[in-house]
């Protein structure tokens, strides 16, 4: 593996454009680290954020993969197909593109993984180490990118699996809370609720799971070849704390709950792709589901954790659900540190 000098490094991060990806590039640059990011329009992408140093090129291109990787003891994999289109046919290939190339220089390979890997016969309280057993074809593709994986770190490449539940805060799209709960870029009047009350759910505040990554960036050299770590992030442990929270943000504590439109779903999933992966995952609102933190507590001490209210606060700021000048102020900086159990 490649020796960084203290903290810090060139790390190539894929998908720095992106929420999760952006976020990690810019706490590790903050902390030092040359970050270098690849971008399909790296002129563009410079005029936004100056601070990298962006590289021409595809992920989806060996050869541009492994010439951006040169120099780098890490490679972020954050990196999804522009629109989140042919998923099922991109993914995996870009991912060996990043294998390759940590292979190649010595990298460690990190990847902000997800809850999609496991089925509801381990549920309802999930481990790391817990049997794969997935219900849906992005989820066995996720699957099939942590298998590769492993197998990788058996041939001297070192990787870092974060897991978290869904993500949401300022820059996250495409997820549930953004496209289910709330509508982007108008008042709130109603929350769209998937799940049912009594059903425990798990949420993952993006700038909290972004400095966790950090963190265990920060600390690799102690870690084993395959280090998977599961976040404990907001726990929603009966289904309402999470309305609760969005009901606080907005000062409304009587804002009407609706049913999320699952019937919708079901009849149009034949021919909408998108809802029929919607109600593939709906097992995920159905059954209860929680991540304990110990092995990540016992590898950090402590994990990132914003409080909610200044978390939904924040992500519904960003999406334009309420004023910029919105009356309540923030309490602790997005990531900053609180301890979780």
């Amino acid at each position: 593996m490649t020796e960084t000098q203290g903290n810090s490094g060139t790390v190539l991060v894929l998908g720095a454009t992106g929420g999760i990806g952006g976020a990690v590039a810019r706490g590790l640059h903050l902390r030092g680290w040359t970050v270098r990011a690849l971008s399909r329009d790296a002129a563009k992408a410079s005029r936004n954020v100056s601070a990298f140093e962006w590289m021409q090129g595809d992920a989806m291109n060996a050869t541009d993969v492994m010439a951006a990787a040169d120099g780098a003891s890490v490679i972020v994999h954050a990196v999804n197909p522009p629109g989140y289109r042919n998923w099922g046919k991109l993914v995996l290939p870009m991912l060996d593109n990043t294998i390759a190339a940590a292979k190649a220089v010595g990298a460690r390979i990190v990847l902000p993984g997800t809850i999609y890997n496991f089925g509801p016969d381990v549920f309802p309280l999930l481990n790391e180490d817990a049997p794969q057993n997935p219900r849906t074809e992005k989820g066995a593709i996720r699957k099939e990118m942590e298998a590769r994986l492993k197998a990788a770190s058996k041939a001297g490449v070192h990787v870092i699996i974060l897991r978290a539940g869904d993500f949401f805060g300022p820059s996250a799209a495409n997820n549930w809370f953004s496209q289910g709960l709330v509508k982007p870029g108008r008042p709130l009047t109603a929350i769209s609720y998937p799940g049912k009350k009594g059903t425990a759910h798990q949420w993952a505040y993006l700038p909290d799971v972004a400095e966790t990554m950090i963190r265990l960036i920060e600390r690799a050299e102690s870690l084993p070849p395959f280090a998977a770590y599961h976040m404990r992030g907001f726990f929603d442990d009966d289904g309402t704390k999470m309305i609760a929270a969005i009901r606080r943000a907005v000062g409304k504590p009587d804002l009407k709950v609706k049913r999320f439109p699952w019937w919708l779903v079901t009849l149009a999933s034949p021919f909408v792709p998108l809802f029929k992966e919607l109600k593939e995952m709906r097992y995920l609102w159905r059954e209860p589901l929680e991540m304990r933190n110990d092995r990540l507590i016992a590898t950090l001490g402590e994990e990132p954790q914003t409080p909610i209210d200044d978390a939904v606060l924040a992500t519904l700021t960003s999406l334009g659900c309420l004023p910029r000048d919105c009356g309540r102020q923030l309490t602790t900086a997005p990531g900053r540190l609180g301890v979780s159990s």
